[in-house]
């Protein structure tokens, strides 16, 4: 799943309002933060197989520190620990908790039998993925959810805060429409790289068009 994680991360806002975006949509999308760094590291591994599902050409059979459920967990009590030692905002605090563990429960349903409880453990997936109307429908009903609750949180306050985050919608759907239809990635070094470089865009992005919007109870 990718847009679906995203549309976690608009939908949190309703329930986190003074949290940043950057900060909510990387909850959900964690897992997918760490795990182009531990390929580059040799950690975990990830085969280029064109016909692996109907929807992706990866092979996602070795990523147990990134996306297992026990380690997911790990990382959220982590995530969510540090950002209430600095923000003390509860509300945050559960909904990036939240965001973090969903992020295996939603890959749970997509992913064919790859997902695992803990390091070594059997592997578990519903296999979303093998039907793309099926996938399609559902991340993108999810989105279309998730940034409607977000518009519904928020009011712009400038110009920033109405066109920047609309661009930023397009762009998420243009990647995902835009990956799916695409060629599969040379290789898993450029697969890695290309995934940080698009992570420290979005999350960056995310924060400047936030910073210029504010909750619609202050309008």
């Amino acid at each position: 799943m990718f847009i679906g994680h995203f549309a976690v991360g608009f939908a949190s806002k309703k329930f986190a309002p003074r949290t940043n975006m950057a900060l909510l949509l990387a909850a959900p999308c964690f897992l997918d933060l760490l795990w182009p760094f531990f390929l580059l590291l040799g950690w975990e591994h990830v085969r280029i197989d064109p016909g692996n599902t109907r929807f992706t050409p990866l092979d996602l059979y070795h990523y147990p520190w990134s996306h297992s459920l026990l380690m997911s967990i790990v990382w959220a009590t982590l995530f969510s620990l540090i950002y209430h030692l600095i923000a003390r905002y509860w509300p945050g605090t559960i909904v990036i908790w939240i965001g973090v563990v969903s992020h295996w429960v939603l890959d749970w349903i997509t992913h064919r039998r790859d997902m695992p409880l803990y390091p070594g453990s059997p592997r578990y997936g519903l296999g979303l993925w093998n039907s793309i109307a099926g996938t399609l429908a559902v991340e993108l009903l999810m989105f279309a959810v998730g940034v409607w609750l977000y518009m519904r949180t928020t009011h712009p306050r400038d110009r920033i805060g109405q066109y920047a985050f609309l661009a930023y919608v397009a762009l998420l759907l243009v990647l995902y429409i835009g990956d799916r239809f695409s060629a599969p990635p040379a290789s898993v070094t450029e697969l890695a790289w290309t995934g940080i470089i698009a992570e420290v865009i979005l999350l960056l992005w995310a924060w400047w068009f936030d910073h210029h919007r504010v909750p619609r109870t202050q309008v």
